[in-house]
């Protein structure tokens, strides 16, 4: 299975970026991981609520254009549904014997995703209640990914 990150903004933190390219060797047991990096909206505070509408528009036409047909887009946002590693694993099968064999996930920038965004998207995903910073949430996702795949293949990871 082909696994994309769609993450607005660049990785910066170094421990972020390690983390992430462990999970990533791992990944290569069980399929590709692809992250592709959009440009996020440059900013100073204080904004008013059109000039985060504006952003959020403009950073979602960017993740729009980079969603394939034939993919299972998977938008995070703190409003969407909560499941578990389990549960994860279960809509992995599902979609893969659905005949799928993209699955694409998607990161918001500071301001999160675009309505049009999570409208377009397959499944919207809460990891929590709790706001995450974007880059962190990248670790986070990939950590999920991995436990997922360990999960399908009855392996000693999840417990």
């Amino acid at each position: 299975m082909h696994v994309q990150i769609l993450a607005v903004g660049k990785l910066k933190e170094q421990y972020l970026v390690e983390g992430i390219e462990e999970y990533r060797k791992r990944l290569n047991r069980y399929g590709r991981l692809e992250i592709v990096e959009l440009k996020e909206e440059s900013f100073s505070e204080p904004l008013s609520d059109k000039e985060v509408q504006e952003i959020l528009r403009r950073e979602g036409e960017r993740v729009l254009r980079e969603l394939k047909p034939r993919s299972f887009v998977v938008a995070l946002d703190r409003g969407g549904r909560a499941l578990s590693s389990e549960q994860l694993a279960q809509e992995f099968q599902r979609v893969a014997l659905s005949g799928i064999s993209q699955l694409v996930f998607v990161i918001g920038g500071s301001w999160g995703l675009d309505e049009r965004v999570l409208q377009q998207a397959d499944l919207v995903l809460s990891f929590s209640q709790f706001t995450f910073p974007h880059q962190l949430m990248r670790l986070i996702l990939v950590e999920q990914i991995y436990r997922a795949f360990t999960i399908i293949n009855k392996e000693k990871y999840h417990k």
